[in-house]
């Protein structure tokens, strides 16, 4: 606190008198102990009125606020304060008063030499000024290059600090030109992360990391458009990654073929029918020919790689991957591939007409999955096993139907068997990539029945062609080399014919050995199939069997049954196929060693299938036997059709008709043809003579039925006694011929039996013996038995209307009228017994 000075105490006193005298009263008396205290507190405040730093409006408000009259006591107090200060005040100043006129004396004695001392330091200013002011120049000038060599050394430094952030932009640049998007974003994020920060404060840096955003997207559009690109590609160049593909497993298919093929077959040579067509030999030379393409193959192995450039999926991906949308990327990818699967599976509509249809659509699948394949094992998880498996069991439903269709549409065996070929190398592909294809083996067995669909059609045609040229004639064999020949393609064995000398003729015709051989084309051909189906040999046997049972019962069946049933085929081309289905049956035994030969399956086996093929020709034959019979009938018809009777005449020519016995010679001709059926053995032979003898008694059978409905043709309502000679005359005929014995093997009269009915009508009309038929009529020994009641009336009723007409009884009437009433009298007996007959 400073001490105030006394004439500031003065002042205050003067103040503090004038107030107090001004206003104050005078205190009243206190006690002593109440005087120490107001002393304390009067100290108190003139301690605080000496202090010049306290404001005095509090102080001297406390004076006023205490006990009345306090003011004045408290101005008491403080003039006495002053007095006391006054006093010491004195004291100092007379004790101090000696050394301040010491001090005014020896000041009074310095002035002049300070005044001397002030004009030599203006001097020395003045001429230190003028020295300085040259140096001051020049200080000032170093200062300024001090200053510009800072600036400069710091520019270096920032310099130094941005030339790296101005090069990798410049690179950031310079790979954006060349298409490094994934160099350029790992160069953006060094930028970002390492660069830009430590120049950040600078504006072209700020442009810059506003620019890298942008950048970034650009590579995204850019690098998507990349793919884009790369998809449209790959969906043109699948094609070629498929055929690729599947030819590589093809030629590794036909190498482990033959080398197993070689080691289970060692040396043996047995023909085995290639996929082309072509036979080859298990032998030294096939295995060249496949080591031969095997080594072409190796020359250049092309793989989905060395096709397809997928930079532009790798590039995409890591663009994706070091954005953090790789999410968005793996979406898009799959949903487009997705999207092209469907495109791919679409077939197009002719595929079914050529082979090169199936061929490209099995190449744009196979690729798509080559691909596919190909990006699952070169990224990491762009697609996903479970993806491609997805992708792969759609396909192969989508397959699966469009083959089924467009296979159902095929008519060409050959073309069916390019589609098999094809589905086994489309399947053998992609299970080599890892895709099961078990369901495309099991569709091979539908593609199977559809393959022996077309072979039974286009073998039917053959049949029918080899059936159209046949002559129907033995075949005549001039040389030994023509006979081997014959033997070579059909194994026919007759000690007999083997026993004849040159020329000689074979009994079966020309196209018994072309069906045999047929058969067995037809055989080789269902055996292609089997081919690389990955079954076993019981297996193909079983097929083999099968569709070869297909074509005995089904095809040649129905093709003999069509050319038994062709109007141009006469007597001798059914006698003639008869023989031919006999030598075919026998050689049914051969086929099945044929089979067994082929396929190394023992026919003891338990479950080896037996060929139909002798119930098929046993059927054929039995048909050829009754349509001998129906034609024998529609010829005996023919005949019966040139009847020309007189029914009206009054005696007869004497002699048969001529219709007859042209009927009877061709009958004798017709069954000197039965003579040349088989009788190599007595099978044969018995069978040959019951055909003959069923035919025989069939057309005399036939024959005398005619004869009957001729008589009683309910248009002919006159007979005359002259046409009843006639007509026994005629039947007399068929009589000699029956017991001519035609056909050798009928015992007795059994052919003549055929007529009985006709004999008994005729004799008794002939011998007008009706007492003895009305007499003996039921009796199991009665002479006219087979007569039957209704068919004498009506014969008698046609001759009874003639005599009344013609008049041809009239001499009955004049002369015998006792035979009239007889006739009148047969007819009424005749009439009761028909009438018991119907009741």
């Amino acid at each position: 606190m400073q001490r105030s000075t006394p004439y500031s105490l003065d002042v205050k006193r003067d103040m503090a008198n004038n107030r107090v005298h001004a206003s104050l009263p005078d205190p009243p008396s206190q006690s002593e102990e109440e005087n120490q205290e107001e002393e304390k507190a009067f100290g108190r405040i003139c301690a605080e009125l000496e202090s010049v730093d306290l404001p005095l409006g509090t102080t001297l408000r406390s004076i006023y606020d205490d006990q009345p009259n306090a003011h004045k006591r408290f101005m008491e107090k403080l003039d006495a304060r002053i007095r006391n200060h006054d006093r010491e005040i004195e004291k100092m100043c007379n004790f101090h008063h000696q050394g301040f006129v010491d001090a005014i004396t020896e000041l009074l004695k310095v002035r002049a030499d300070a005044e001397k001392l002030m004009g030599q330091v203006t001097d020395t200013n003045r001429r230190l000024q003028d020295a300085g002011r040259e140096v001051t120049t020049q200080t000032e000038e170093v200062i300024r290059c001090r200053i510009q060599q800072r600036n400069m050394t710091t520019t270096v430094e920032k310099l130094q600090l941005c030339i790296p952030v101005l090069e990798m932009y410049s690179k950031l640049k310079e790979q954006l030109e060349s298409k490094r998007y994934y160099a350029a974003l790992k160069t953006m994020e060094q930028l970002e992360k390492v660069y830009i920060p430590r120049v950040s404060q600078y504006r072209f840096c700020q442009i810059m990391a506003e620019n890298l955003p942008r950048l970034r997207e650009e590579i995204k559009e850019i690098s998507m458009s990349d793919l884009k690109d790369f998809l449209e590609s790959i969906r043109k160049h699948s094609d070629k990654v498929g055929e690729t593909a599947m030819r590589q497993a093809q030629q590794h298919r036909t190498f482990h073929s033959a080398v197993a093929k070689q080691a289970s077959m060692g040396h043996y040579t047995k023909p085995v029918y290639s996929l082309n067509g072509r036979t080859h030999t298990h032998n030294g030379l096939m295995m060249d020919d496949d080591m031969g393409e095997e080594e072409e193959a190796d020359e250049e192995i092309l793989t989905a790689h060395d096709l397809v450039d997928f930079s532009p999926v790798y590039r995409c991906l890591h663009i994706y991957t070091v954005l953090g949308d790789r999410e968005t990327f793996e979406n898009y990818y799959r949903k487009q591939r997705k999207k092209q699967a469907r495109l791919v599976l679409q077939p197009q509509a002719n595929m079914h007409e050529t082979v090169e249809g199936y061929r490209r659509y099995f190449n744009q699948i196979v690729g798509f999955f080559v691909v596919e394949d190909h990006i699952l094992h070169a990224t990491r998880g762009l697609v996903t096993r479970a993806f491609t498996d997805e992708l792969w069991n759609m396909a192969l439903s989508k397959i699966i139907a469009v083959l089924r269709t467009h296979s159902s549409y095929c008519n060409d065996p050959d073309l069916v068997l390019e589609l098999k070929n094809l589905i086994v190398i489309f399947a053998d592909t992609l299970q080599d990539y890892g895709f099961l294809v078990n369901r495309l083996f099991d569709l091979l067995f539908e593609v199977r029945d559809q393959y022996n669909e077309t072979l039974l059609k286009k073998w039917a045609l053959v049949f029918r062609e080899i059936f159209e040229l046949d002559n129907y004639s033995p075949i005549p064999v001039e040389t030994e080399e023509e006979y081997k020949v014959v033997v070579s393609r059909f194994p026919f064995h007759d000690a007999e014919v083997e026993k004849q000398d040159f020329p000689k003729k074979l009994p079966m015709s020309q196209s018994v050995p072309q069906i045999y051989t047929q058969v067995k084309e037809f055989i080789y051909a269902s055996l292609k199939f089997s081919e690389s189906l990955h079954r076993s040999s019981t297996e193909i046997d079983d097929m083999l069997r099968k569709s070869t049972n297909l074509l005995l019962t089904r095809t040649l069946s129905g093709c003999l049954q069509n050319l038994i049933k062709k109007p141009h085929i006469g007597l001798t081309e059914l006698v003639q196929i008869i023989i031919n289905t006999t030598h075919l049956e026998q050689a049914c035994r051969y086929l099945e060693e044929f089979i067994t030969n082929i396929t190394n399956v023992s026919p003891e086996t338990v479950h080896t299938t037996r060929l139909y093929g002798l119930s098929t020709f046993k059927d054929a034959r039995h048909a050829a036997e009754g349509e001998i019979y129906t034609k024998l009938n529609q010829k005996i018809d023919e005949f019966i059709q040139l009847a020309d009777y007189e029914w009206g005449m009054a005696e007869s020519e004497g002699r048969a008709s001529g219709y007859l016995m042209d009927l009877i010679n061709f009958l004798r001709s017709t069954f000197q043809v039965f003579t040349h059926l088989p009788n190599n053995n007595n099978d044969h032979a018995s069978m040959s003579g019951k055909v003959a003898q069923t035919a025989c008694m069939s057309a005399c059978k036939h024959l005398s039925t005619s004869l009957m409905q001729m008589l009683l043709d309910t248009d002919l309502k006159q007979i005359s006694m002259g046409a009843i000679q006639q007509f026994n005359l005629d039947v007399i005929q068929c009589e000699l011929f029956a017991s001519s014995e035609p056909v050798p093997g009928f015992q007795g009269d059994t052919l003549q039996l055929a007529f009985i009915d006709l004999r008994q009508l005729l004799d008794l009309f002939m011998v007008w013996d009706w007492s003895t038929y009305l007499a003996d009529y039921g009796q199991p020994t009665s002479k006219y038995l087979r007569v039957n009641p209704a068919t004498a009336l009506a014969l008698l009723e046609k001759m009874k209307d003639t005599s009344k007409k013609n008049n041809i009884f009239s001499q009955f009437r004049k002369n015998d009228r006792d035979k009239q009433k007889l006739i009148e009298t047969v007819v009424r007996q005749l009439r009761s017994l028909v009438n018991g007959m119907s009741s």
